[in-house]
């Protein structure tokens, strides 16, 4: 839901992708505050409009917070002079005496992403007039964060729905205050800030002064006051528990009570009517924050205002084995940090709670428990940043807006390059526009929305629509349908693949309160990830050099998820403990790719390298390069460059290093693994490109080599043209050198697929 009113945004550049200031992260509100009025005070005392709207700015509601994607760069250790020379007598060739370390470890990110911070604004004249004074004074701000840290910014005040866009297409991740939670806290003004910083500025130009006369003159340091901030609390974690169906008596006491999918409607009805009446019943004061934050309305029937602070109460349907009946048997309900009720009373009133829909064969005699395994069962749904997924598929249809027919609109609403599949056998197909007016256009469309309204800021790479469900004991979305408000025509199963993880529980489309729209991870990690090189590419440089780059990066990513000091394994390194090159067969470890043609980076895993299935580690190994490659959004490349990166995702079914073709292309040298004697050169590349084929388990192909030559240290290096007898599947990466990006082919499916 859009905010009400204008909205202030100040956005903060800093001329380096650095940032030196230590704390949490984002940077604080206060940090901006703090920049400001230094700007403002740089030519002397604060004058009176400047200090007017920064005393306006502190009482404002505390803002949203946009930061870009950051990692920690390298530690260094500076020896600097303590603040005490007048230990030395005056002596200051003797300052060595007195240095100390100081360690520096800044943040590294994209520098062409900005910081955001967006206030509320109000609706009267003066609230408008101090706004655009505010945007005044962002025009001198100079730093942000240390005295290092050289800044600009500029503001501009905007509607609400404009600032949903903003934030939408924001690279970044936007952050929303949540008082009284336990999220990243950060300090932000409040009433009287500006008054300390005054008095703390004033404190300082006095903070030596000389007690005594004569002999026994001394001079005292004085601490000047601390400035008066608020902690707020940032994306607090929501509060959660997981109940279960019992029956509650007869001879299956105690026994789960099992619902049908296709009623999670009813039930999630029968629970919340069930629980707004207990709550009513025990805290009268408190109707109107009851309404608004179990069903969404007012007493007199008006929508309650943001969904953000809504209880939800998610069916959660037995997943987890392909065998699983889908059946629900239990119940999921999240209390959000700003939601006016109390955790504990939310708890009180499902605790024990009867299924009150009569009409339901599976609600007699049902009660709502508390659960064993709750635990387990969050994380089958996506709960919790160390489980969080890139691609999420419905186990209940989502409702989908029916307005949303606009396919342009509603694709600029998120960031990020989007490619769907068309057609109910899951052929690739392009989101066009002229796909609006079909029913399945205007599906697409309105995941863009519905992932808009649930808050999702991540960057998307792919939707799936159709009818069919994901699950093989799933029902057709038909199956469904609840009166006039969720019809038919509204229904889909749907799967959306994000650039980078996304925590659950996700829950999309107008249903999302009432047990629609229900997500699961998809239960296998990524084995490929792509990245495209946004800019900072220099020159020409050498794949493989560009590709070893990439894997020093990956293995630096993956040492931070282990730890320091830990042995990395040889899915990451390709080596075994001792150091020495890993042997096992077929090969075990990463492969990173630098594609030039298309300007991306691949890093490929193992069991996709050798065209096989994953071995027992490896589906844990690639959990933990998932986790590693989240958050990359630069490599430095050396002579190639400070490479600048966003997640891609490649669609198997139309990419050319990855659709299915009969003829394929050297994109790098192939470099040989075995010479064949008494040969020329085009046949040993021959030979040895069919026998790497027969290894890989490929079909032998006709092999036309393109040209070949020599490299000293490396051998007989070349490019060649395969035409296999029946189409195969990418990636292709043979040879030698593949585990480096070396031996990659390139299909052409104009000729047979």
């Amino acid at each position: 839901m859009s905010p009400a009113g204008p909205v202030l945004v100040l956005r903060v550049h800093l001329h380096d992708g650095r940032f030196h200031g230590r704390g949490a992260w984002p940077p604080a509100p206060a940090r901006l505050f703090q920049a400001l009025v230094a700007g403002a005070g740089a030519g002397g005392a604060l004058r009176d409009p400047a200090r007017s709207a920064l005393a306006w700015l502190e009482a404002r509601p505390h803002p949203w917070v946009g930061a870009p994607e950051a990692g920690l760069g390298q530690r260094v250790t500076l020896f600097v002079p303590n603040n005490d020379a007048d230990a030395l007598g005056g002596d200051l060739g003797r300052l060595g005496k007195i240095r100390s370390g100081k360690v520096v470890q800044p943040r590294l990110f994209d520098a062409s992403v900005p910081f955001l911070y967006a206030w509320l604004v109000g609706g009267d004249t003066d609230d408008a007039r101090q706004a655009r004074a505010v945007c005044g004074l962002a025009d001198d701000l100079y730093q942000f964060g240390r005295g290092i840290d050289l800044a600009w910014a500029w503001g501009e005040v905007v509607d609400g729905a404009d600032w949903e866009g903003i934030a939408a297409a924001y690279p970044g991740r936007v952050y929303q205050p949540s008082p009284g939670g336990g999220g990243i806290p950060l300090e932000c003004p409040q009433q009287g800030s500006l008054a300390s910083l005054v008095a703390r500025h004033e404190a300082t130009a006095r903070r030596f002064h000389v007690e005594g006369r004569g002999r026994s003159r001394t001079v005292v340091w004085s601490q000047p006051p601390a400035p008066r901030f608020a902690p707020v609390a940032y994306e607090s974690p929501a509060t959660r528990w997981v109940y279960e169906l019992r029956r509650a008596s007869g001879a299956e006491a105690g026994a789960f009570a099992p619902w049908p999918p296709m009623a999670a409607l009813p039930l999630v009805v029968a629970l919340r009517d069930a629980a707004v009446g207990r709550l009513e019943r025990a805290l009268p004061g408190q109707r109107d924050a009851i309404r608004r934050s179990l069903v969404g309305r007012q007493p007199d029937g008006r929508d309650a205002g943001p969904t953000a602070a809504r209880v939800r109460i998610i069916p959660l349907a037995s997943i987890g084995h392909p065998a699983a009946d889908l059946r629900i048997r239990r119940v999921l309900v999240e209390v959000p940090a700003s939601c006016p009720l109390r955790p504990e009373d939310v708890d009180w009133a499902f605790s024990g709670l009867p299924v009150a829909d009569g009409s339901a064969e599976a609600s007699r005699d049902a009660i709502l428990q508390r659960g064993e395994g709750a635990a387990e069962w969050e994380r089958r749904y996506g709960c919790g940043a160390d489980v969080a997924a890139t691609t999420w598929r419905t186990v209940t249809p989502a409702a989908l807006s029916p307005h949303a027919t606009d396919v342009r609109s509603a694709r600029a609403a998120v960031a990020g390059r989007v490619a769907t599949e068309g057609a109910d056998r899951g052929e690739g197909a392009g989101l066009r526009d002229e796909d609006a007016p079909s029913p399945r256009g205007r599906a697409m469309a309105a995941v863009l929305q519905a992932l808009r309204h649930a808050h999702v800021r991540a960057a998307l790479a792919a939707v799936r629509v159709q009818r069919e469900p994901f699950m093989g004991q799933g029902e057709r979305a038909e199956a469904f349908a609840s009166g006039p408000r969720f019809t038919r025509s509204r229904l889909w199963h749907v799967e959306v693949t994000f650039a980078s993880p996304v925590a659950g529980p996700l829950v999309l489309g107008d249903g999302r309160f009432l047990g629609l729209g229900v997500m699961a991870p998809r239960a296998e990690p990524p084995a490929l990830h792509a990245f495209a090189v946004i800019g900072g590419l220099t020159g020409a440089p050498d794949p493989l050099s560009l590709a070893r780059a990439l894997r020093r990066a990956v293995m630096a990513r993956a040492q931070a998820v282990f730890g320091e000091g830990a042995v990395l394994p040889p899915f990451f390194t390709g080596h075994d403990p001792d150091g020495r090159p890993a042997r096992a067969e077929p090969g075990g470890h990463l492969a990173c790719v630098f594609d030039a043609g298309a300007a991306r980076l691949l890093v490929v895993a193992p069991h996709v390298l050798e065209r096989r299935e994953p071995r027992r580690d490896e589906p844990k190994r690639m959990a933990e390069l998932a986790r590693a490659l989240q958050g990359l959004r630069e490599l430095r490349a050396g002579p190639a460059g400070r490479l600048g990166l966003r997640p891609v995702w490649l669609d198997p079914n139309a990419d050319v290093l990855l659709a299915p073709a009969c003829a394929w292309e050297s994109v790098t040298p192939y470099c040989v693994t075995r010479h064949v004697k008494g040969v020329g050169a085009a046949a040993c590349l021959s030979a040895d490109v069919r026998a790497e084929c027969r290894r890989r388990v490929l079909p032998e192909p006709q092999v036309t080599p393109l040209e070949w030559w020599g490299e000293e240290g490396v051998g007989l290096v070349g490019r060649v043209r395969l035409t296999f007898p029946a189409a195969v599947s990418g990636p292709l990466l043979l040879g030698r050198s593949r585990h480096f990006g070396g031996g990659l082919f390139r299909g052409h499916r104009s000729e047979g697929a």
